[in-house]
């Protein structure tokens, strides 16, 4: 059986940010204390020199929601509208932005291109937009901005905006396999990314390294939704694969699963033969390094070090 053509590489993205930009930020998903993303808007405001207009939802609650649907909805199509806005920060993640994807009307973003910033639970908006041809950002949301430990993340998004290099090196791991890869980089939450298979938002990994993280999952569970990936053809034909934290995992207690999350994931692409590295600062943590999901990406798996850097696009 032969593999599915390569993607390939995402021709325009949004622009780059310029000090005295406008962002949004917003709720598009679970509720959050208001007084908890002010730091955060700080850091907007005061160190990078940007306009913010805040979304109604950093102020809304429905039981776990940061405001109904149908605010959370507007909240989030008015930003994806207003050409006045460059980029779109959430605030937070949790659950409930697949819950809006089929209402979202994009014409006008089409028109006027913007970063969309976010993990977790926005893997399925982000997912969605790649679908549709438009990169994003994986990375830290204003929320954990001034999270201890996460200084090096908060500038690594901020270089992503403003268009600066950027390049990782991380050390190696027993389990990585050695290699390189040059190809669009996809992927995210381990469990929305197995949630959107067969759906409008069904991210296309083939040719592409993909990168997976996830948090408070048991191990059978972890197992079951990798399972999913690999009969839908997403493990198969990847360039390569970036293991990210797989944090606060849980075990049943008798009997175990007998395996942890990155002994599962090796079991899983052992019969393939792309470069893979595990332990990368990507996923619930507070060193979690922003990433462009369909931006241009060079893996290199070495017996030292193991490096990830995006070559320096041209945006719109």
């Amino acid at each position: 059986m032969m593999p599915p053509q390569k993607g390939t590489f995402l021709k325009q993205l949004p622009s780059f940010l310029q000090p005295g930009d406008t962002v949004g930020v917003l709720a598009p998903a679970s509720r959050l204390d208001y007084e908890e993303v002010l730091p955060g808007l700080r850091v907007l405001r005061e160190q990078w020199q940007l306009q913010v207009q805040e979304g109604t939802t950093l102020r809304l609650a429905h039981h776990q929601f940061a405001g109904t649907d149908e605010e959370r909805f507007q909240d989030l199509q008015a930003m994806l509208d207003d050409p006045s806005i460059k980029a779109i920060l959430a605030a937070r993640g949790g659950y409930g932005c697949s819950r809006l994807l089929d209402r979202l009307d994009f014409t006008e973003f089409r028109k006027n291109p913007k970063w969309v910033v976010g993990f977790s639970d926005l893997t399925a908006l982000m997912a969605h937009l790649h679908g549709m041809g438009f990169a994003s950002l994986h990375a830290s949301m204003v929320k954990l901005f001034t999270k201890a430990g996460g200084e090096l993340a908060l500038e690594s998004l901020r270089k992503m905006l403003f268009g600066e290099q950027v390049a990782y090196e991380v050390s190696t791991h027993p389990f990585n396999r050695l290699g390189s890869a040059e190809a669009e980089l996809v992927g995210g939450n381990l469990c929305l990314l197995a949630h959107l298979v067969g759906s409008a938002s069904d991210l296309d990994t083939a040719g592409k390294v993909l990168f997976l993280e996830d948090v408070g999952e048991y191990y059978y569970n972890l197992d079951r939704m990798l399972i999913q990936l690999q009969r839908a053809g997403k493990l198969r034909y990847l360039a390569g694969l970036v293991v990210g934290q797989f944090t606060e995992m849980r075990d049943n207690r008798d009997p175990t699963f007998g395996q942890d999350a990155y002994e599962i994931i090796q079991q899983h692409v052992s019969a393939y033969s792309y470069p893979v590295c595990y332990n990368f600062p990507v996923g619930h943590v507070a060193d979690n390094r922003a990433l462009g999901v369909g931006m241009p990406v060079q893996l290199k798996v070495g017996e030292s070090n193991v490096t990830l850097s995006f070559p320096l696009p041209q945006s719109t």
